[in-house]
């Protein structure tokens, strides 16, 4: 009997593309090369969400870390499953997902927010990169040109 998996889901927003199994280990490298430096000493095998609950990398948790979340911009977001063997990218930022324990951020990895399966007691996390305020202007200066392309296209432009 073969096992179907799970439709992926994530709301609000659209699935636009699934990355390939080997960028989704790319993905993990490029997530891991900013967040988890320090990561000795925690199991990450098992949850990267570890580097953040064991005080690794600095991190806003629950509630605080969601305010932060929201607040958050880019023109795609990336979502990477915790088992590292599913990444796609949504158009809007999601509020929810089929997945259990899944990391939103944007393709440069200004930012970073891990939804847990312990919501509540562990997490959620919201991290900002080291270089967060010169990652997150060329977010703000890349959702700027995308809105004054659709501006054009919608006044009969190419």
């Amino acid at each position: 009997m073969t096992r179907r998996r799970s439709e992926l889901q994530v709301l609000p927003g659209d699935i636009l593309r699934q990355y390939s199994e080997e960028e989704v280990s790319g993905l993990v490298a490029q997530w891991l090369a900013a967040f988890g430096t320090n990561r000795h000493g925690v199991n990450e095998k098992a949850f990267m969400w570890h580097i953040f609950s064991g005080a690794r990398y600095p991190s806003l948790s629950g509630s605080a870390a969601l305010e932060q979340y929201k607040q958050q911009v880019a023109t795609e977001y990336i979502v990477l499953s915790n088992d590292r063997k599913v990444a796609f990218a949504t158009n809007s930022l999601p509020e929810s997902s089929s997945l259990s324990d899944y990391y939103v951020f944007p393709s440069n990895l200004a930012w970073t927010m891990a939804f847990t399966h312990e919501d509540g007691w562990l997490g959620p996390y919201f991290a900002r990169h080291a270089n967060f305020e010169q990652l997150d202007d060329a977010n703000k200066a890349k959702l700027q040109k995308a809105r004054e392309a659709e501006e054009a296209k919608q006044m009969g432009w190419r």
